[in-house]
């Protein structure tokens, strides 16, 4: 058996070549934004800073596609590095754009830093016809004040 050991990243991007390219298939809707951490920064390869809402509560982050869209994965990435929390998102589609949705996934997740302070999730979908794509984030089920962030996002065709 031919290995090698490589380095664990549990940052990097899955390589992969067939990621949509977001600013050119779609718009974004979003309940708010930190002006430091737009959610730009969330959406295009190579940023590093991600997205942060500009108060604490639940967040609304929509991708309204311009033409209907074929999903084969669906990557995340969040961080928290300052607050215990508990945080839940919603990821959800709609095939006529936003009459009606259907839930893909509904997860939580603990950060406790300084140990866990990441959540990646990469998920491997079969979605035909995606006209909106939509992501609810509690960023604390407690009703703390955390605001909601994410690292990153990325969509395979």
């Amino acid at each position: 058996m031919r290995k090698r050991l490589i380095a664990a990243s549990p940052t990097a991007l899955p390589v992969d070549r067939t990621w949509l390219d977001v600013d050119r298939v779609a718009v974004v809707e979003l309940t708010s934004e930190d002006g430091a951490h737009p959610i730009e920064s969330a959406l295009r390869p190579g940023e590093k800073r991600g997205w942060r809402a500009a108060g604490p509560g639940a967040q609304t982050i929509r991708l309204l596609f311009d033409n209907p869209q074929q999903l084969r994965r669906i990557w995340l990435s969040f961080e928290e590095s300052e607050i215990k929390r508990t945080q839940e998102f919603v990821l959800r589609w709609s095939p006529d754009a936003g009459g009606s949705f259907r839930e893909i996934v509904r997860q939580q997740w603990n950060f406790s830093p300084p140990e866990t302070v990441r959540e990646i999730e990469d998920y491997a979908v079969d979605l035909s016809g995606v006209t909106v794509l939509e992501l609810n984030i509690v960023p604390d089920t407690s009703g703390g004040g955390a605001r909601a962030s994410l690292l990153g996002l990325r969509l395979g065709a």
